[in-house]
C-alpha cells in the first residue's frame, strides 16, 4: 500500500509539470484551430536553454524557468510572424505540415549546435528526497511541480482577469464577433501562439531537471503532449490539467508495476483508446472549439 501511495504522489507531481508543458498546445488549438506539433521541439529548446544557462551562470535550473519563459515567448512571436501568420486561412492539414516542418528545423538546428549526445541538468538536489513517513518524494520533482502550478495559476489569472484573457476567449469562441467588437484577432492569435510557446518552454526547463534529453526527444514529447490534450479534451484547459495528472499517474504505474520500457508507449495507447471510445476527450464538447476558456 505504501508503494502504491508513493507511485500516485510521484505521478501527480509529474503530471503537474506535464500540465504546464501541454497548456501551450491547448491554447494554440483553441484560438487558432491549429494542432501545433512544433510544441515538442519548443519543449526541447527550452530544455537546452536551461542546460546552457545553468552551465554558464550556475543558476538553479528550476529558477531558470522564469528566464526561459520570456525567451521562448520571443521565439514563439518570431515563428508566428515568419510562418504561422501566412497560414491562417490555409487548410488545417497544411498548418499541421507547416508546424511539423518548423519542428524539424528546430530539431536539426539543435543537433548541429549541441550534437546528438544526451544532456542532463543535475542541480545539487537532483538525487535528494524528502522522507515523509515511509514515503520518498524527490526534491526536484516537488520543486518542479510547485513552479509549474504557480505558472499555471498565473496563466489562469491572465485568461480570466485581464483584458487580453477576455480577448483570447472571445477570439476563440467567435472570431467574427470579436472583430466586430474591435478586437484585433490577428494580434490576439500572435500573442496566444507566443504565450503557448512560452509555457511549453517553461515546461521544458522543468523537465530538463527530471529527464535526460537530446534533439530527437522532441518527437517523444509531442506524442506525450498530444496524448494529454486528447485525453482531457482539446476544448478545455481544465481537461488538459486533469489529463496531465492522469498521464503522469499512468506512466508511474506502468513503469513501477510493468516495465520502464513500456512507459513511452502510454501516450500512444491513450491516444488510440480515447479516439476509439471518446473522441472528444473527458471534458471536450463537440459543439465548442475554444480551449482558451478557463472553466
Amino acid at each position: 500500500m505504501t508503494q502504491l501511495i508513493e507511485v500516485l504522489v510521484l505521478g501527480l507531481l509529474l503530471g503537474g509539470i506535464y500540465a504546464l508543458a501541454a497548456s501551450g498546445l491547448t491554447l494554440v488549438f483553441g484560438v487558432m484551430g491549429i494542432v501545433n506539433v512544433t510544441q515538442g521541439a519548443f519543449l526541447v529548446l527550452g530544455a537546452y536553454l536551461t542546460w546552457l544557462l545553468w552551465r554558464v551562470l550556475g543558476v538553479d535550473p528550476i529558477v531558470l524557468a522564469l528566464v526561459t519563459t520570456p525567451i521562448m515567448f520571443g521565439v514563439g512571436w518570431l515563428v508566428y510572424q515568419l510562418v504561422i501568420r501566412h497560414l491562417r486561412d490555409a487548410p488545417k492539414a497544411t498548418t499541421v505540415l507547416a508546424t511539423f516542418a518548423v519542428g524539424l528545423v528546430i530539431v536539426g538546428g539543435l543537433g548541429m549546435v549541441f550534437s546528438n549526445d544526451f544532456r542532463s541538468v543535475t542541480p545539487a538536489y537532483a538525487d535528494r528526497a524528502f522522507h515523509i513517513g515511509a514515503l520518498y518524494v524527490p526534491e526536484a520533482r516537488l520543486y518542479g511541480c510547485g513552479v509549474a502550478v504557480v505558472l499555471l495559476l498565473g496563466l489562469w489569472q491572465l485568461l480570466t482577469r485581464t483584458w487580453l484573457g477576455r480577448a483570447i476567449r472571445a477570439a476563440a469562441e467567435n472570431p467574427d464577433a470579436a472583430r466586430l467588437a474591435g478586437i484585433d484577432v490577428v494580434l490576439v492569435a500572435a500573442l496566444t501562439f507566443s504565450i503557448g510557446t512560452a509555457t511549453t518552454g517553461a515546461g521544458g526547463s522543468l523537465i530538463a531537471v527530471l529527464y535526460p534529453f537530446f534533439p530527437a526527444t522532441a518527437y517523444v514529447w509531442i506524442s506525450r503532449l498530444l496524448g494529454i490534450v486528447v485525453l482531457g479534451g482539446m476544448s478545455s484547459l481544465r481537461g488538459t490539467f486533469i489529463g496531465a495528472l492522469l498521464m503522469g499517474v499512468a506512466e508511474m504505474v506502468v513503469s513501477t508495476y510493468v516495465s520502464t520500457s513500456w512507459t513511452t508507449a502510454v501516450p500512444y495507447l491513450v491516444i488510440l483508446v480515447v479516439l476509439l471510445l471518446r473522441p472528444d476527450g473527458l471534458f471536450g464538447r463537440r459543439e465548442r472549439r475554444d480551449v482558451a476558456v478557463a472553466r
